[in-house]
Protein backbone atom coordinates (compact mmCIF):
# COMPACT_ATOMS: atom_id res chain seq x y z
CA UNK A 1 0.00 0.00 0.00
CA UNK A 2 1.17 3.15 -0.95
CA UNK A 3 1.55 6.25 2.13
CA UNK A 4 -0.86 8.70 2.10
CA UNK A 5 0.97 11.96 0.45
CA UNK A 6 0.31 14.67 2.21
CA UNK A 7 -1.02 17.84 0.51
CA UNK A 8 1.76 20.43 2.53
CA UNK A 9 -0.11 23.48 0.83
CA UNK A 10 -3.25 22.97 2.80
CA UNK A 11 -3.60 24.41 6.53
CA UNK A 12 -1.96 22.38 9.27
CA UNK A 13 -5.51 22.17 11.21
CA UNK A 14 -7.13 20.64 7.82
CA UNK A 15 -8.46 17.23 8.10
CA UNK A 16 -7.46 16.96 4.40
CA UNK A 17 -3.95 17.12 4.25
CA UNK A 18 -3.62 13.08 3.51
CA UNK A 19 -4.68 11.48 0.08
CA UNK A 20 -8.05 10.52 0.33
CA UNK A 21 -8.55 7.18 1.95
CA UNK A 22 -11.11 5.42 -0.21
CA UNK A 23 -11.23 2.25 1.45
CA UNK A 24 -12.49 3.98 4.25
CA UNK A 25 -14.58 6.88 2.99
CA UNK A 26 -16.39 3.86 1.40
CA UNK A 27 -16.67 2.40 5.03
CA UNK A 28 -18.18 5.55 5.93
CA UNK A 29 -20.66 5.61 2.78
CA UNK A 30 -21.01 2.85 0.88
CA UNK A 31 -22.68 4.47 -1.97
CA UNK A 32 -19.50 5.99 -2.69
CA UNK A 33 -18.67 2.88 -3.50
CA UNK A 34 -20.07 2.77 -7.29
CA UNK A 35 -17.65 5.56 -8.14
CA UNK A 36 -14.56 4.37 -7.45
CA UNK A 37 -12.72 2.72 -9.74
CA UNK A 38 -8.52 2.32 -10.32
CA UNK A 39 -7.52 5.42 -12.74
CA UNK A 40 -4.53 5.68 -14.92
CA UNK A 41 -2.10 6.38 -12.00
CA UNK A 42 -2.75 3.00 -10.69
CA UNK A 43 -4.48 4.99 -7.81
CA UNK A 44 -7.98 4.55 -6.36
CA UNK A 45 -10.58 7.29 -7.49
CA UNK A 46 -13.08 8.86 -8.58
CA UNK A 47 -14.39 10.90 -12.05
CA UNK A 48 -14.11 13.91 -10.50
CA UNK A 49 -16.05 15.80 -13.80
CA UNK A 50 -19.34 14.28 -12.52
CA UNK A 51 -21.29 15.93 -10.34
CA UNK A 52 -23.04 12.78 -8.93
CA UNK A 53 -19.41 10.88 -7.78
CA UNK A 54 -18.03 14.78 -6.58
CA UNK A 55 -21.78 14.82 -4.26
CA UNK A 56 -21.16 11.59 -3.00
CA UNK A 57 -17.65 11.90 -2.10
CA UNK A 58 -18.66 14.81 0.21
CA UNK A 59 -21.37 13.26 1.53
CA UNK A 60 -18.54 10.63 2.63
CA UNK A 61 -16.21 13.40 3.69
CA UNK A 62 -18.89 15.22 5.99
CA UNK A 63 -19.87 11.85 7.47
CA UNK A 64 -16.37 10.24 8.41
CA UNK A 65 -14.41 13.54 9.44
CA UNK A 66 -17.68 15.85 11.01
CA UNK A 67 -20.33 13.54 11.69
CA UNK A 68 -22.90 15.10 9.24
CA UNK A 69 -25.10 12.43 8.91
CA UNK A 70 -27.72 14.13 6.40
CA UNK A 71 -26.29 16.50 3.78
CA UNK A 72 -27.70 16.66 -0.11
CA UNK A 73 -27.93 19.41 -2.31
CA UNK A 74 -30.34 19.88 -5.69
CA UNK A 75 -29.48 18.92 -9.25
CA UNK A 76 -27.60 21.42 -10.32
CA UNK A 77 -26.60 23.14 -7.58
CA UNK A 78 -22.74 24.40 -6.46
CA UNK A 79 -21.05 21.32 -4.84
CA UNK A 80 -17.72 23.17 -2.88
CA UNK A 81 -14.67 21.35 -2.68
CA UNK A 82 -14.14 20.65 1.12
CA UNK A 83 -10.36 20.54 1.82
CA UNK A 84 -10.85 24.16 0.24
CA UNK A 85 -13.74 25.25 2.45
CA UNK A 86 -11.83 23.97 5.58
CA UNK A 87 -9.13 25.98 5.27
CA UNK A 88 -10.86 29.46 5.13
CA UNK A 89 -12.52 28.26 8.72
CA UNK A 90 -8.74 27.39 9.81
CA UNK A 91 -7.48 30.78 8.48
CA UNK A 92 -9.94 32.49 9.56
CA UNK A 93 -9.98 31.25 13.17
CA UNK A 94 -5.89 31.72 13.44
CA UNK A 95 -6.85 35.42 12.39
CA UNK A 96 -9.19 35.75 15.57
CA UNK A 97 -6.68 33.94 17.62
CA UNK A 98 -4.37 36.43 16.93
CA UNK A 99 -6.19 38.84 18.15
CA UNK A 100 -6.85 37.15 21.53
CA UNK A 101 -3.78 36.29 22.67
CA UNK A 102 -2.82 33.29 20.68
CA UNK A 103 -6.26 31.82 21.65
CA UNK A 104 -8.72 30.48 19.14
CA UNK A 105 -11.87 31.86 20.92
CA UNK A 106 -14.53 29.01 20.42
CA UNK A 107 -18.16 28.43 21.38
CA UNK A 108 -21.66 29.59 20.82
CA UNK A 109 -20.82 33.27 21.40
CA UNK A 110 -18.59 33.27 18.45
CA UNK A 111 -21.13 34.16 15.77
CA UNK A 112 -20.06 33.97 12.12
CA UNK A 113 -21.93 35.77 8.73
CA UNK A 114 -21.37 33.79 5.75
CA UNK A 115 -22.93 36.00 2.62
CA UNK A 116 -23.99 33.56 0.41
CA UNK A 117 -24.96 30.35 2.24
CA UNK A 118 -25.51 28.58 -0.86
CA UNK A 119 -27.59 25.03 -1.18
CA UNK A 120 -24.65 23.31 0.63
CA UNK A 121 -24.23 24.82 3.76
CA UNK A 122 -20.74 24.20 4.00
CA UNK A 123 -19.14 26.54 5.87
CA UNK A 124 -21.32 26.53 8.63
CA UNK A 125 -21.15 22.92 8.57
CA UNK A 126 -17.45 22.99 9.17
CA UNK A 127 -16.82 26.15 11.63
CA UNK A 128 -19.68 24.58 13.95
CA UNK A 129 -17.68 20.93 13.69
CA UNK A 130 -14.17 22.71 14.16
CA UNK A 131 -14.58 25.46 16.87
CA UNK A 132 -18.61 25.01 17.85
CA UNK A 133 -19.12 28.86 16.48
CA UNK A 134 -22.84 29.60 15.79
CA UNK A 135 -23.33 31.38 12.00
CA UNK A 136 -26.20 33.13 10.35
CA UNK A 137 -26.25 32.39 6.74
CA UNK A 138 -27.52 34.87 3.66
CA UNK A 139 -28.67 33.70 0.22
CA UNK A 140 -31.17 35.17 -2.13
CA UNK A 141 -31.80 32.11 -3.58
CA UNK A 142 -34.86 30.68 -1.87
CA UNK A 143 -34.26 26.93 -3.35
CA UNK A 144 -30.40 27.36 -2.03
CA UNK A 145 -32.01 28.70 1.52
CA UNK A 146 -34.61 25.42 1.40
CA UNK A 147 -31.84 22.89 0.58
CA UNK A 148 -29.52 24.38 3.62
CA UNK A 149 -32.27 24.28 6.41
CA UNK A 150 -33.27 20.96 5.35
CA UNK A 151 -29.49 19.98 5.76
CA UNK A 152 -29.86 21.94 9.47
CA UNK A 153 -33.18 20.41 10.30
CA UNK A 154 -31.95 17.10 9.69
CA UNK A 155 -28.90 17.23 11.57
CA UNK A 156 -30.43 19.22 14.38
CA UNK A 157 -27.83 22.19 14.17
CA UNK A 158 -31.13 24.80 14.49
CA UNK A 159 -29.89 26.51 17.29
CA UNK A 160 -26.36 26.83 16.16
CA UNK A 161 -27.36 27.72 12.05
CA UNK A 162 -29.38 30.19 11.30
CA UNK A 163 -30.60 31.51 7.72
CA UNK A 164 -32.10 34.34 6.14
CA UNK A 165 -33.01 35.59 3.05
CA UNK A 166 -31.19 38.78 1.38
CA UNK A 167 -34.09 39.91 -0.56
CA UNK A 168 -32.20 42.52 -3.04
CA UNK A 169 -29.48 41.24 -5.37
CA UNK A 170 -28.04 44.40 -5.36
CA UNK A 171 -27.51 44.50 -1.08
CA UNK A 172 -24.74 42.55 0.35
CA UNK A 173 -25.09 43.18 4.38
CA UNK A 174 -28.01 45.83 3.70
CA UNK A 175 -31.92 43.65 4.78
CA UNK A 176 -30.05 40.62 6.64
CA UNK A 177 -28.43 42.34 9.67
CA UNK A 178 -31.06 42.85 12.72
CA UNK A 179 -30.86 45.58 15.47
CA UNK A 180 -27.85 45.58 17.55
CA UNK A 181 -26.29 41.60 15.96
CA UNK A 182 -22.73 41.89 15.92
CA UNK A 183 -19.95 38.91 14.19
CA UNK A 184 -16.49 38.11 15.14
CA UNK A 185 -16.28 37.69 11.18
CA UNK A 186 -17.93 37.80 8.05
CA UNK A 187 -17.32 35.20 5.28
CA UNK A 188 -17.90 34.98 1.52
CA UNK A 189 -16.81 32.77 -1.75
CA UNK A 190 -18.35 35.72 -3.82
CA UNK A 191 -19.46 34.86 -7.81
CA UNK A 192 -16.49 34.60 -9.26
CA UNK A 193 -17.63 35.34 -13.10
CA UNK A 194 -18.81 38.58 -14.31
CA UNK A 195 -21.36 36.47 -17.26
CA UNK A 196 -22.72 33.21 -18.19
CA UNK A 197 -21.06 33.32 -21.13
CA UNK A 198 -17.60 33.97 -18.83
CA UNK A 199 -18.97 31.16 -16.38
CA UNK A 200 -19.27 28.74 -19.62
CA UNK A 201 -15.73 29.43 -20.87
CA UNK A 202 -13.96 28.33 -17.23
CA UNK A 203 -15.90 25.40 -17.61
CA UNK A 204 -14.62 24.40 -20.77
CA UNK A 205 -10.56 25.18 -19.49
CA UNK A 206 -11.39 22.97 -16.21
CA UNK A 207 -13.08 20.00 -18.11
CA UNK A 208 -9.71 20.36 -20.83
CA UNK A 209 -7.51 20.22 -17.94
CA UNK A 210 -9.09 16.76 -16.73
CA UNK A 211 -8.35 15.60 -21.11
CA UNK A 212 -12.32 15.72 -21.47
CA UNK A 213 -13.26 15.97 -25.35
CA UNK A 214 -15.85 18.51 -26.62
CA UNK A 215 -18.87 15.56 -26.27
CA UNK A 216 -17.99 15.97 -22.73
CA UNK A 217 -17.69 19.38 -22.46
CA UNK A 218 -21.31 19.95 -23.87
CA UNK A 219 -22.32 17.10 -21.48
CA UNK A 220 -20.94 18.16 -18.18
CA UNK A 221 -22.51 20.23 -15.74
CA UNK A 222 -22.07 23.95 -15.68
CA UNK A 223 -18.71 24.03 -13.61
CA UNK A 224 -19.48 21.02 -12.06
CA UNK A 225 -22.73 22.49 -10.98
CA UNK A 226 -23.69 26.24 -9.93
CA UNK A 227 -26.82 28.36 -10.54
CA UNK A 228 -26.22 31.83 -11.61
CA UNK A 229 -25.84 33.74 -8.28
CA UNK A 230 -23.21 31.38 -7.19
CA UNK A 231 -20.89 32.14 -10.32
CA UNK A 232 -21.62 35.09 -11.75
CA UNK A 233 -22.60 38.98 -11.17
CA UNK A 234 -22.36 41.92 -12.83
CA UNK A 235 -18.80 43.28 -12.42
CA UNK A 236 -17.46 39.44 -11.74
CA UNK A 237 -15.50 38.44 -8.69
CA UNK A 238 -14.05 42.67 -8.31
CA UNK A 239 -17.07 44.30 -8.51
CA UNK A 240 -19.21 42.03 -6.41
CA UNK A 241 -16.16 42.68 -3.29
CA UNK A 242 -16.10 46.79 -3.69
CA UNK A 243 -20.13 46.51 -3.16
CA UNK A 244 -18.60 44.75 -0.02
CA UNK A 245 -16.67 46.96 1.22
CA UNK A 246 -18.29 49.99 0.66
CA UNK A 247 -21.51 48.41 2.60
CA UNK A 248 -19.06 47.09 5.48
CA UNK A 249 -17.97 50.95 6.10
CA UNK A 250 -21.65 51.51 6.31
CA UNK A 251 -21.70 49.01 9.32
CA UNK A 252 -17.99 49.31 10.62
CA UNK A 253 -18.78 48.12 13.95
CA UNK A 254 -20.98 45.28 13.24
CA UNK A 255 -17.87 42.74 12.70
CA UNK A 256 -14.58 42.47 14.27
CA UNK A 257 -13.15 41.20 10.98
CA UNK A 258 -14.59 41.46 7.63
CA UNK A 259 -13.30 38.82 5.18
CA UNK A 260 -13.61 37.71 1.25
CA UNK A 261 -12.07 35.10 -0.62
CA UNK A 262 -10.13 36.64 -3.71
CA UNK A 263 -9.84 33.87 -6.66
CA UNK A 264 -8.12 36.23 -8.81
CA UNK A 265 -4.55 37.72 -8.22
CA UNK A 266 -4.94 40.77 -10.77
CA UNK A 267 -8.42 42.04 -8.87
CA UNK A 268 -6.36 42.67 -5.55
CA UNK A 269 -5.21 45.65 -6.68
CA UNK A 270 -8.66 47.00 -6.88
CA UNK A 271 -9.60 45.78 -3.73
CA UNK A 272 -7.05 47.30 -1.81
CA UNK A 273 -7.60 50.78 -3.31
CA UNK A 274 -11.23 50.20 -2.61
CA UNK A 275 -10.28 49.12 1.20
CA UNK A 276 -7.80 51.95 1.53
CA UNK A 277 -10.99 54.35 0.44
CA UNK A 278 -13.24 53.02 2.70
CA UNK A 279 -10.51 53.93 5.84
CA UNK A 280 -9.75 50.73 7.35
CA UNK A 281 -7.89 50.28 9.58
CA UNK A 282 -5.97 47.41 9.31
CA UNK A 283 -5.89 44.77 6.32
CA UNK A 284 -4.07 41.45 5.30
CA UNK A 285 -3.75 39.29 2.22
CA UNK A 286 -3.68 35.24 3.68
CA UNK A 287 -2.70 33.18 1.00
CA UNK A 288 -4.48 30.17 0.13
CA UNK A 289 -3.59 27.03 -1.88
CA UNK A 290 -5.05 23.72 -2.58
CA UNK A 291 -2.82 21.85 -5.16
CA UNK A 292 -1.69 23.76 -8.14
CA UNK A 293 -5.25 26.23 -7.37
CA UNK A 294 -3.74 29.84 -5.35
CA UNK A 295 -6.39 31.58 -3.91
CA UNK A 296 -5.90 33.65 -1.37
CA UNK A 297 -8.49 35.48 1.14
CA UNK A 298 -8.50 39.28 2.41
CA UNK A 299 -9.53 40.42 5.64
CA UNK A 300 -10.46 44.18 7.36
CA UNK A 301 -11.15 45.61 10.10
CA UNK A 302 -12.25 48.91 11.41
CA UNK A 303 -11.98 48.14 15.28
CA UNK A 304 -8.50 50.15 16.60
CA UNK A 305 -6.79 48.47 19.02
CA UNK A 306 -8.90 49.68 22.15
CA UNK A 307 -12.21 48.94 20.62
CA UNK A 308 -10.82 45.54 19.73
CA UNK A 309 -10.25 44.96 23.20
CA UNK A 310 -13.33 45.70 24.55
CA UNK A 311 -15.05 43.60 21.55
CA UNK A 312 -12.77 40.96 23.25
CA UNK A 313 -13.99 41.55 26.84
CA UNK A 314 -17.28 41.53 26.57
CA UNK A 315 -17.83 38.80 23.62
CA UNK A 316 -15.32 35.81 24.17
CA UNK A 317 -14.68 36.20 27.88
CA UNK A 318 -10.80 36.41 27.24
CA UNK A 319 -8.25 39.25 27.25
CA UNK A 320 -5.13 38.70 26.45
CA UNK A 321 -2.59 39.71 28.96
CA UNK A 322 -1.36 43.59 28.16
Amino acid sequence: MKPPQEKSSLHPRNRHRSRYDFPTLVGSCPDLARFVSVNAYGDESIDFADPEAVKTLNRALLFHFYGIAHWDIPPGYLCPPIPGRADYIHHVADLLGECNGGVIPRGASVRVLDIGVGANCIYPLLGHREYEWSFLGSDMDTTALASAKNIVQANNLEKSIQLRFQPSPSNIFRDILQEGEGFEVSICNPPFHASLNEARAGTRRKLKNLGLGATSLKNTVLNFGGQGAELWCEGGEAGFVRRMIDESAQIPYRCFWFSTLISKESNLQAVHRALKKAGVVAQRTLPMAQGQKRSRIVVWTFLDDTQQATWREARWGLCPPT
